[in-house]
């Protein structure tokens, strides 16, 4: 039987996404971590890409939300947009595509589970969305994030999802408190495999803990548990 021949990272991009690049050096720029271009001694990485990409992602999507929802006022469409763009969210995306199993890295970073990492998934991702601009223009950037993003953002409407947690205990906390909450956040690892624990303090309180490989990852779980806590501490008082 002869083996099925593995796909290369361009090819499994292509068909994941739904769209063949016209310049291939793109496509790979846009799948290569700063760690492989160190080791390899090349002089392109995805950093300019995710640069790019950012912008594009922020525009499509709150271009999307506005004309989506003209019921929403800004500060609602802002909460929306923060929560359809933020690295959790990306990074969800990006394992929906196995863009891990495509991006290019160091040996440090492959040994340290890099290739699952939320931080270098969301980046990557945003730059596939800066290749995908400059490859082939802003409607076909806009079809695929609308195509990527829009049941997130209509689950999201329908308080399904995740959600961004650190802004909700804010207003909660502002509103209940008068106080605005204090991460403190202490790291441990070497810088290939660093984890992140965050404590939130509400009126120099302790209300949650979270831990993660990015400080937004640990930041977030620490604030869902302060909110969660602060909410029944308030639904107890009241009753």
């Amino acid at each position: 039987m002869t083996a099925r021949p593995i796909e290369a990272p361009s090819d499994a991009l292509d068909r994941a996404l739904g769209v063949s690049f016209r310049d291939a050096a793109l496509r790979e720029a846009a799948l290569t971590h700063r760690s492989f271009a160190f080791e390899q001694a090349l002089a392109i990485n995805n950093e300019r890409l995710e640069f790019l990409g950012d912008s594009v992602l922020g525009l499509i999507v709150t271009d999307m939300a506005y004309r989506a929802y003209p019921e929403h006022s800004e500060g609602s469409l802002a909460k929306l947009r923060a929560a359809i763009v933020n690295m959790t969210a990306l990074a969800d995306v990006a394992r929906g595509l196995d863009l891990g199993s495509m991006v290019l890295l160091g040996k440090g970073e492959e040994q340290s589970g890099g290739r699952d990492k939320s931080s270098i998934l969301a980046d990557a991702l945003e730059a596939v969305f800066g290749a995908v601009y400059l490859d082939q223009g802003l409607a076909m950037a806009t079809e695929l994030i609308e195509r990527l993003f829009r049941p997130r953002m209509e689950a999201y409407v329908r308080g399904e999802g995740d959600r961004d947690y650190k802004t909700i205990l804010q207003e909660l906390a502002s509103q209940a408190l008068h106080a605005m909450p204090d991460y403190q956040i202490e790291e441990r690892g070497p810088d290939h495999q660093k984890e992140f624990t965050a404590t939130v303090f509400l009126g120099g309180t302790a209300m949650g803990n979270g831990t993660g490989r990015s400080k937004k990852e640990a930041e977030q779980q620490a604030a869902q548990e302060a909110h969660r806590r602060l909410s029944a501490r308030l639904g107890d008082e009241q009753s």
